[in-house]
C-alpha cells in the first residue's frame, strides 16, 4: 500500500494546514494556493534516501538529491552560526539568485552514531514533468547543439559576467564544472556552488572550459568563439572585463538578425483601503503602446512613500525627472548602439536626479524625519536585443518565459542587507522584527548616499517583464498566479490590457492593503539564423570597443562629464583641406579640458558606485573587489585609508558584549600595522573609523510616514573616530585601497579632540 504521507500535500495556510492531494493547486478547505516547493539536497555522501521516503515529517524524496516539502506552511530548519560560514558564497551572492539557488534550510539526520546534515536549495534549475517526476534541466553540454548563436553567445557572455563575483567568493571553479552548469531557457543557471579548492582559477582555464564546446558551435560564431578560447588561454585577454567587451561586440552583429516588437500596457489604483494613491507609473496609466512604430518604450514604477506628507508628490516627481533625463537615450537607440556601461551609468544619474529634485523639495519646505516625502523605483528599457533595469526601494520586476517566473530585483530592505552580508539566510532573516523596512528610497537623503540597482538582459526569446509596487508582489501573488495569468501573454492566448486588469483585481481582493500599480512589457522576437559567419578578428583584445563604430566610449564619457547625458561621436568629419575657425577651436580644448578634469574628479566616486551595488547580471553588479583593488592592499601601510564595500567586524573595547560592524562604504584610516613588513603570515591591522559614506537609515515599507528603524542590539555599529583591530585575511575582500584627497581625510587624527575610543560613559563630541 502507497505511503498516504508521500501523496499528500499540506495547506501553507498557517490558519488551515489542511492535506491535499499532490495533484492540488489549491487547498480543498481554503482555496489558499499550495506552492510545490521542490529542492536540491546538497550532501556529502552520493546517496541520501530512497524515492517515496519522507524525512523529518516534511521533506518527500523524489530522487536522491530532490526533495519536495510537504509542509511548506512551516518554517524550514534554519543553519546554526558555525554552518553561515560555508554557505557563505550563496548568502552573499543572492544579487544573482538568477544563476545561484538560495538556501531553503537544512535537514539534520542522525544515523546511528554519525550525524548528516543536508543543505536543501531552493529555486534550483529543477524542471517538473509530473508531481513524481522532477528532475535538473538539461547541462549546458547537452542544450549548446540545439541552442541558436545568440544564445550560445548569451550563455557565454552570463559565464562572463558571474565569473569575478564568483571568484570573489571563491567558487569560480561552478563555472567550469559541466555537471553543475543547466540551461533553462535563455538562463544559464547552478546546481550548487562548488568551491574554489586549493585555489582559484584563471582565465585560461574558462578557455580551456570553453573550447570543448566550439565543436558544436553554430558556424555563424564558430570561428569567433574559436579565437576568444585562444586569446584566454595564451593570456591575452587579461580581464573579465575586457573578456565582456569582446562578447559584446559579437552579440551587437549577431543581434541584428533578431527583430523586436514590444506592447506595453499600465495600470495603477488606489485600491480598497486607501483614500489616495500615492503610485505613480510612466507611461500613464491606461496607457497601451507599441514598438515599432513607437520608439519611446521606457517603463516606470514609483511607490510614494509619506502618506499625507506628501508620497503622492514625490513618486510623480520621480516619473517626471527620469522620463525627461532618459529622452536622449531613446534617441540614440533609434541610430545606433551605445556602450552599456554607459547606460547604466546614465540610468543610475536619472535616478539621482529624481532624488535631488525630491530632497530638494523636502528642504524647501522645511520636512524633516518623519515628514519628508520619498518615493520607491523600478524602471525598464528595452533596447534591441538587452533589457536595462534599475530600482530603489521594494517595488519590483519580474522577468517571465516560457521556462519560469524570475524575481530580478532585490528588495531594499533589511532582510535582503542581512543576507548579502551572510548574517543569515533570506527565510530566517525576514523573520526577523523590521525585516520589510526600507534602507533607501527617493527623496530621503543626498544622492551621494543612494546606490541604485542597474541590471542589463540579453534577450533572446519571448518574454514578459512585469514591473509592480508591493500592492500586487505582497504575499507572493506574483509567484502564485504567473502561471495562469501572465504566462498566456506568451502563447498569446491572453493580451496584455486584459492582464493588467485582472492582476489589479488580485492585488485589491487577495492583499487590498495598499495602491497597486502594475506595467506589463510584452517582448517578441523574430530571429533568424545569420548566413554570414562572424569576423574572427573582433575576437581579438585589440580591437577594443573605442574602435568600433558602435562604441564610442572615451568620447561618450567625456560628453556626459559635462552634460551628465550619453552622446554618440559624429560620423561627420569637416571636408578634407577645410579649417576650423580659431574662435572655435579655444571654446573647444578649453571644454575639453574641463570635462576631462571633471571625468578624472568623479571617477573614484563612480568606481565606488559600481562596487557597491549588489545585484543579478550586472554591469551593475555587486560589490565585489576586482583583482587590481586587491593587489593594491599589497601597498597598505601605516596612515593608508580604506573603503569598505561591505559591512565589516572589528574588535573593540568599547562594548565586548555586542558584535562591532563599520558600516559599508565607509573610510577608514590605518593606525598601525603588524607586522609592519608585508611578510607571509597574517596582518593585524588597527583601524580608525573616518567616514560613514552611507546611511544606516531604514524606511518600513506600508506606512504613511517614514522612521528610522531601531538599531539590531545584537550589533554594535562603529562611527566617525571609534577605533578596532581585525585581520587583514578577513576583511580584504571587502576593501579597496583608497588614497585621500581634500574630501577624503580623516579628521580623527592624533591633533584631534575627539577621542579615538570613546571610553565606557563618556559621551562623544559631534565630528
Amino acid at each position: 500500500m502507497e505511503n498516504d504521507a508521500a501523496t499528500t500535500l499540506y495547506c501553507s495556510n498557517e490558519l488551515c494546514l489542511a492535506a491535499n492531494p499532490l495533484s492540488n493547486n489549491f487547498c480543498q478547505k481554503c482555496r489558499t494556493p499550495l506552492p510545490k516547493r521542490y529542492l536540491w539536497a546538497v550532501a556529502s555522501g552520493k546517496s541520501v534516501g530512497n524515492p517515496g521516503e519522507i524525512f523529518a515529517d516534511r521533506y518527500l524524496a523524489i530522487s536522491n538529491s530532490i526533495f519536495l516539502d510537504t509542509k511548506p506552511g512551516l518554517v524550514p530548519q534554519a543553519p546554526d552560526v558555525e554552518s553561515l560560514q560555508t554557505i557563505r558564497a550563496y548568502l552573499r551572492l543572492i544579487p544573482y539568485r538568477l544563476h545561484v539557488p538560495q538556501v531553503y534550510g537544512v535537514l539534520s539526520l542522525n544515523n546511528g552514531k554519525t550525524k548528516q546534515e543536508i543543505l536543501l536549495l531552493e529555486k534550483s534549475p529543477l524542471r517538473q514533468d509530473s508531481e513524481k517526476e522532477v528532475q535538473p534541466c538539461r547541462s549546458l553540454f547537452s542544450a549548446w547543439s540545439d541552442a541558436t548563436s545568440m544564445r550560445q553567445l548569451n550563455w557565454l557572455w552570463q559565464m562572463a559576467e558571474l565569473w569575478q563575483p564568483f571568484k570573489s567568493e571563491n567558487v569560480a571553479y561552478s563555472l567550469l564544472d559541466s555537471q553543475l552548469l543547466r540551461a533553462e531557457g535563455s538562463l544559464l543557471r547552478l546546481l550548487e556552488l562548488r568551491a574554489d579548492e586549493p585555489s582559484s582559477p584563471e582565465l585560461h582555464q574558462l578557455g580551456e572550459f570553453w573550447q570543448q564546446l566550439v565543436p558544436k558551435t553554430k558556424p555563424a560564431i564558430s570561428e569567433f568563439v574559436r579565437e576568444i578560447c585562444r586569446h584566454l588561454v595564451e593570456g591575452e585577454i587579461s580581464s573579465s572585463d575586457q573578456l565582456l567587451a569582446i562578447l559584446d561586440k559579437g552579440l551587437v552583429e549577431i543581434g541584428r538578425s533578431q527583430t523586436p516588437t514590444i506592447r506595453i500596457a499600465t495600470k495603477s489604483d488606489t485600491g480598497p483601503s486607501r483614500q489616495r494613491n500615492e503610485d505613480a507609473c510612466y507611461p500613464s496609466s491606461g496607457s497601451i503602446i507599441d514598438k515599432p512604430p513607437s520608439l519611446e518604450a521606457l517603463v516606470i514604477v514609483c511607490d510614494g512613500i509619506g502618506g499625507h506628507e506628501g508620497g503622492n508628490i514625490a513618486s510623480n516627481l520621480a516619473i517626471e525627472t527620469i522620463q525627461q533625463q532618459t529622452q536622449h537615450l531613446i534617441k540614440l537607440f533609434s541610430e545606433r548602439c551605445v556602450n552599456p556601461s554607459i547606460v547604466l551609468t546614465d540610468l543610475e544619474q536619472a535616478a539621482a536626479d529624481a532624488n535631488d529634485k525630491i530632497s530638494q523639495r523636502n528642504d524647501s519646505e522645511h520636512r524633516h524625519g518623519r515628514q519628508r516625502m520619498g518615493t520607491t523605483l523600478v524602471m525598464a528599457l528595452p533596447v534591441a536585443h538587452e533589457m536595462y533595469t534599475a530600482h530603489v526601494g521594494d517595488s519590483r520586476a519580474y522577468w517571465m518565459t516560457r521556462h519560469g517566473c524570475y524575481q530580478v530585483t532585490l528588495d531594499d530592505d533589511v532582510a535582503s542587507r542581512e543576507v548579502r552580508l551572510g548574517y543569515a539566510t533570506y527565510r530566517d532573516a525576514v523573520r526577523q522584527g523590521a525585516s520589510g523596512s526600507l534602507v533607501q528610497a527617493l527623496g530621503m537623503s543626498p544622492s551621494t548616499s543612494l546606490h541604485p540597482t542597474t541590471q542589463r538582459f540579453i534577450l533572446d526569446e519571448d518574454c514578459v517583464f512585469l514591473l509592480c509596487s508591493d500592492g500586487l508582489s505582497d504575499f507572493d501573488r506574483v509567484e502564485q498566479h504567473w502561471e495562469t495569468e501572465i504566462l498566456p501573454i506568451l502563447t498569446e492566448k491572453k493580451n496584455v490590457t486584459d492582464v493588467v486588469d485582472t492582476l489589479v483585481e488580485i492585488a485589491n481582493h487577495q492583499n487590498g492593503h495598499d495602491n497597486v500599480t502594475i506595467a506589463l512589457l510584452h517582448y517578441q522576437v523574430k530571429y533568424s539564423e545569420p548566413k554570414s559567419n562572424l569576423k574572427a578578428d573582433l575576437a581579438h583584445p585589440s580591437s577594443t570597443p573605442a574602435n568600433n563604430s558602435s562604441y564610442r566610449t572615451s568620447v561618450a564619457t567625456l560628453n556626459r562629464s559635462q552634460n551628465q547625458k550619453t552622446q554618440v561621436l559624429s560620423d561627420t568629419l569637416p571636408p578634407k583641406g577645410q579649417k576650423i575657425p580659431l574662435q572655435l577651436v579655444i571654446p573647444l580644448v578649453l571644454a575639453l579640458g574641463a570635462g576631462l578634469l571633471t571625468f578624472l574628479i568623479q571617477q573614484p566616486r563612480q568606481t565606488i558606485s559600481k562596487l557597491i551595488q549588489l545585484n543579478p547580471f550586472q554591469g551593475s553588479r555587486s560589490p565585489t573587489v576586482t583583482a587590481s583593488s586587491s593587489e593594491s592592499l599589497d601597498k597598505l601601510n601605516k596612515g593608508s585609508y580604506i573603503k569598505t564595500n561591505d559591512a565589516i567586524s572589528l574588535s573593540t573595547t568599547t562594548d565586548l558584549t555586542r558584535e562591532a560592524i563599520a558600516p559599508p562604504y565607509s573610510l577608514l584610516q590605518v593606525i598601525s600595522i603588524d607586522p609592519v613588513d608585508d611578510s607571509h603570515s597574517d596582518r593585524q591591522l588597527q583601524l580608525r573609523v573616518c567616514q560613514v559614506l552611507a546611511t544606516s537609515t531604514s524606511i518600513p515599507k506600508n506606512t504613511e510616514t517614514p522612521r528610522i528603524a531601531a538599531p539590531t542590539p545584537a550589533k554594535l555599529s562603529l562611527k566617525p573616530g571609534d577605533t578596532g583591530s581585525t585581520y587583514l585575511s578577513k576583511i580584504k575582500d571587502s576593501i579597496s585601497l583608497s588614497p585621500p584627497n581634500n574630501s577624503n581625510k580623516c579628521p580623527y587624527n592624533r591633533e584631534s579632540s575627539v577621542p579615538s575610543t570613546p571610553q565606557p560613559g563618556a559621551k562623544r563630541d559631534s565630528p
